[in-house]
């Protein structure tokens, strides 16, 4: 035994100083290691001075990392030294072992950075499963609280950051991530996105030279509070998103060109039928009326006078005159709800012609013209459509694309298009030509972001900004004219983004594995040291 003790000591403590181990005993599936330390002096963790006066011994019982799937637990005697600094505070204090003990420890350090290390990767139920399964089980809130006293890394300063908002609560709360985009490590995770906290944190850091943002307001004044000696570059992605939004309200505008007007052969002038029922056969209010007007006529023929048969039916005298004067019931139908004006008259032409362009949604319809300015709800025009457009025939012919499907066709490299797309967009692009110029400023803003030619774009946007037809390109374009600086340095230079969107995703995946734990402390921990 006496030979195989020193091989257990370099297997068990080879990383350790400072301790020797006497026996190892299994019990009850239980491996118990009697150590004890070896040290003839320690420091006061209060003065800090060195002590060799020993004042006695006790021992600790932290738990180790599992041995075959084994629990192991370690009876280690530390010593107690008496502090020689008789001004200090303590007068006794016990030795730590550094790399196996810490104050009110009960595991060694060794189990504690696994348990550390399962929960960064998995949070609190997840790593409380993981932990199971490795034969240290904890609590998911021991994971947490083990999470949340790591100290915050320290971080170099870097050159080239990245800033981008994530959702710690979509919708109401957001926050602001740091990256640096050379090394793809995240900074520094913010509670808000004011701009006031923003220029304080990249105040702390003269290093930096370039800020890779989007357009957001918020971060451009922050980065030129905070950092005025960096370099700020827009993103070109956010930028070509931005297009493409602007592009789809200008092909909306025209989704009338989608559609082919089809030649509508001469057809002979027919003679003028006699104008229907406004009522159909069938409607309650019809049928009642033409039940009335047939009984009063009948019993007038008969020989009864209108006062008779204002009794016999209990109605009044006028309703009876009314009646016999009309010829026929439809005649009693003038003056209802039928013919009454409405606030949706003057929209009717517009949806009788959205109708025949092919949109047959009541919302949308709605939508439409309640940006016209119709002041009623969307009951009264589905009641339209389900009343009055539902019996109008369809227009015969294939359905026109969409206008999201014309603005992907126009967003794709024209090498990329399969042929039917290709051919499609010719067809609209030929038929309208406001569509036609907005391609043609679509794919050279494309060329200046795939080939980074940054000079061109002073030309561009005084070529956007004198369309006429298109003004929501127009005003994409005026957008770029108040931040032109950052916008010619992303279409330009070869940094961007790419980085921070990809820490954001994962701050989302982060969320999700603590379900509604992810507090911003406990969350920034996990981002900055995962």
């Amino acid at each position: 035994m006496n030979e195989v003790l020193p091989q257990l000591n370099e297997l068990l403590f080879s990383s350790v100083e400072g301790v020797l181990v006497e026996s190892v005993e299994v019990i009850d599936m239980i491996v118990r290691v009697e150590a004890r330390t070896t040290a003839g002096r320690a420091a006061c963790p209060g003065c800090g001075c060195w002590s060799g006066r020993i004042h006695g011994s006790y021992l600790r019982f932290p738990r180790d990392l599992p041995t075959a799937g084994t629990f192991v637990v370690v009876s280690l005697r530390v010593q107690r030294f008496v502090c020689e600094e008789e001004s200090g505070e303590r007068m006794t204090f016990a030795e730590q072992v550094p790399g196996l003990t810490r104050r009110f420890g009960r595991r060694t350090e060794r189990l504690r950075s696994t348990l550390v290390s399962v929960g960064l990767a998995l949070a609190g139920r997840d790593g409380a499963r993981m932990a199971d399964a490795l034969k240290v089980p904890v609590s998911r809130n021991t994971l947490l609280r083990l999470i949340a006293s790591l100290p915050a890394p320290a971080t170099a300063v870097p050159r080239v950051v990245g800033v981008d908002e994530y959702a710690q609560r979509k919708g109401r709360v957001y926050g602001t991530v740091l990256v640096d985009v050379e090394t793809r490590r995240p900074v520094d995770l913010l509670p808000d996105r004011e701009a006031d906290t923003l220029a304080a944190l990249l105040a702390e850091r003269p290093g930096i030279e370039i800020v890779c943002r989007d357009r957001a307001p918020f971060f451009a004044e922050g980065a030129t509070r905070g950092a005025p000696q960096a370099l700020q570059v827009a993103d070109r992605w956010h930028l070509w998103h931005n297009l493409g939004e602007a592009a789809e309200k200008c092909v909306y505008r025209h989704r009338g060109c989608l559609r082919p007007t089809p030649a509508q052969p001469e057809e002979p002038q027919e003679e003028a039928e006699p104008a229907a029922s406004p009522w159909p056969t069938g409607h309650r209010f019809a049928q009642r009326t033409r039940a009335k007007h047939a009984t009063i006529h009948a019993l007038l023929a008969a020989g009864h006078s209108k006062r008779s048969v204002a009794r016999q039916l209990g109605m009044t005298l006028n309703t009876i005159v009314r009646f016999s004067r009309a010829a026929t019931a439809e005649e009693m139908f003038t003056g209802q709800r039928q013919s009454r004006a409405t606030r949706r008259d003057d929209y009717k032409p517009y949806l009788d012609q959205r109708w025949q362009e092919g949109c047959t949604n009541a919302w949308k319809l709605w939508e439409e013209i309640r940006e016209q300015g119709y002041p009623r709800g969307h009951a009264g025009v589905r009641a339209y459509v389900s009343r009055t457009l539902r019996g109008k025939p369809r227009p015969v012919g294939p359905r026109p694309p969409s206008a999201r499907a014309v603005t992907r066709w126009i967003l794709t490299h024209p090498d990329a298009l399969p042929e039917g797309d290709r051919l499609h967009l010719k067809a609209v692009l030929a038929n309208c030509p406001g569509l036609k110029a907005l391609a043609e400023h679509v794919r050279s803003f494309g060329h200046m972001v795939a080939h980074l030619q940054g000079d061109q774009l002073p030309t561009w946007i005084e070529a956007a900004t004198s369309t006429t037809e298109l003004p929501s390109l127009r005003s994409f374009a005026q957008h770029l004219e108040r931040d032109l600086d950052a916008v010619t340095a992303g279409l330009t230079l070869p940094w961007n983004s790419g980085v921070v969107e990809g820490h954001v995703n994962r701050i989302k995946m982060l969320k999700r594995q603590m379900f509604g734990r992810a507090g911003f402390e406990l969350l920034r921990k996990r981002v900055l040291l995962a």
